[in-house]
């Protein structure tokens, strides 16, 4: 190993990494000096600092925001803001992104999230092809087919890429689907030392949806979506199986109120449930997870006995392309999050931890919200909108799910006849 990258294992008190050089190859060797120029390790020695403090946030700087009800705006307002999303999206301004770096671990499924089968009433369907559904159903309302990108990580890219090959895309326009790659960054233990995988290169974990705003750009989407006109791209998680993508509602509302990110909630069923939800925090908008929120503000109710911070984040977006392309160079904070991983030994022996072990470090797609004065809400209810599929029984589960699925899929049924 050059003595550069030895200097820098020294410099930032890594240097337990040059006791694996034993176990490896000349080739593996290349590959792990290679990864260790290219990591940040000032940026790494600051992110580990910050997990040996507390944060807290002052109650003093949250307030309510505004949203709409979907349940309360009249029909006729609903097809006036219907018709203005529905010519944009016909016109071929409109785009989606599918959120699918993550694995499908806590549901016992190891490969990517979006590969999951489930047994519906429609039959058996994989988490991507339930999306590919509602794609192919907006060909035939709009007579076009929507631009569908995908956002993948380095771990499931390749397998993500041949699973749509292997089912020729679902039959949908593959030249209307392209994949893009979110960052990395090192996992630490509690020391702050660096820990190897069984490959014998450096761990690295996506880096939280967060990331999306610099990959796309990297990845030259971005620009081609200018190129071709998009204006308008919602954004989702995979694991969302009644998320509703193609909204011309939502879209109309964002317009009509002149905002340029709007987002969908739904009521908290109880002041404990513990979810994110939308707030203005020095007023600008925010979402505040559920153990920064005093429990005398999660209580709080208006006149109506609704819940003051009761709009939950069920992570689907509407950004303006100009959005994306004003954060694509932004830096936003990193969240630690304390997992299990497994790790090399300098024995060579890959150890499986039992209990969290690492730190993994994330961003989040929407602390970016707060570079905007304002956004717009509309509240959906979970039983039309929201079914996700996160762990292998109990809630959120695909149990859980699909009863909900099939329940819409009925109810779509029976409001065609």
């Amino acid at each position: 190993m050059e003595c550069k990258t030895v200097e820098i294992l020294k410099k930032y008190h890594q240097e337990h990494i040059l006791n694996y050089l034993d176990l490896l190859t000349e080739e593996e060797k290349k590959k792990l000096e290679e990864q260790i120029l290219k990591i940040d390790f000032e940026q790494l020695k600051d992110l580990f600092q910050t997990t040996q403090k507390e944060t807290c946030i002052e109650e003093k700087k949250i307030e309510h925001i505004p949203y709409k009800d979907k349940a309360k705006i009249s029909d006729e307002k609903k097809l006036e803001l219907e018709q203005i999303g529905n010519d944009i999206i016909s016109s071929g301004h409109y785009a989606v992104i599918t959120m699918a770096g993550g694995q499908g671990t806590r549901l016992g499924h190891v490969a990517p999230k979006g590969t999951y089968l489930l047994n519906t009433i429609n039959g058996e369907k994989y988490l991507f092809e339930i999306i590919v559904d509602t794609l192919k159903q907006a060909q035939k309302k709009y007579k076009i087919n929507i631009p569908w990108y995908i956002m993948t990580s380095r771990e499931n890219n390749k397998q993500t890429v041949e699973f749509f090959e292997e089912h020729e895309y679902f039959n949908y326009d593959k030249s209307k689907v392209k994949f893009f790659v979110q960052g990395e960054l090192p996992l630490i233990d509690t020391n702050g030392k660096l820990i190897l995988n069984k490959e014998k290169q450096i761990k690295e974990a996506a880096d939280g949806n967060g990331g999306i705003y610099e990959a796309i750009a990297k990845s030259g989407l971005l620009q081609e979506m200018k190129k071709d006109g998009i204006e308008w791209i919602f954004i989702s998680n995979v694991d969302n199986i009644l998320s509703n993508f193609i909204d011309p509602l939502l879209l109309g509302l964002t317009v009509q109120e002149n905002r340029k990110i709007a987002a969908k909630s739904v009521a908290k069923t109880n002041p404990k449930e513990k979810v994110g939800v939308f707030c203005k925090m020095n007023g600008k908008p925010k979402i505040i997870e559920y153990i920064d929120l005093p429990q005398e503000m999660a209580e709080e109710v208006d006149e109506n006995g609704e819940l003051i911070y009761g709009e939950v984040n069920i992570a689907n977006y509407l950004f303006h392309r100009t959005v994306l392309e004003n954060l694509a160079d932004i830096k936003l904070p990193y969240h630690a999050a304390f997992k299990k991983s497994g790790y090399l030994a300098e024995n060579g022996e890959y150890i499986e931890s039992d209990k969290p072990n690492v730190y993994k470090f994330e961003t989040f797609i929407f602390d970016a919200f707060g570079r905007y004065e304002d956004m717009t809400i509309l509240r959906v209810k979970r039983e039309d909108e929201f079914a996700p599929v996160k762990n292998r029984e109990g809630t959120d589960s695909p149990e859980t799910a699909v009863s909900l699925y099939n329940a819409k899929m009925q109810k779509n049924i029976i409001n065609s006849k």
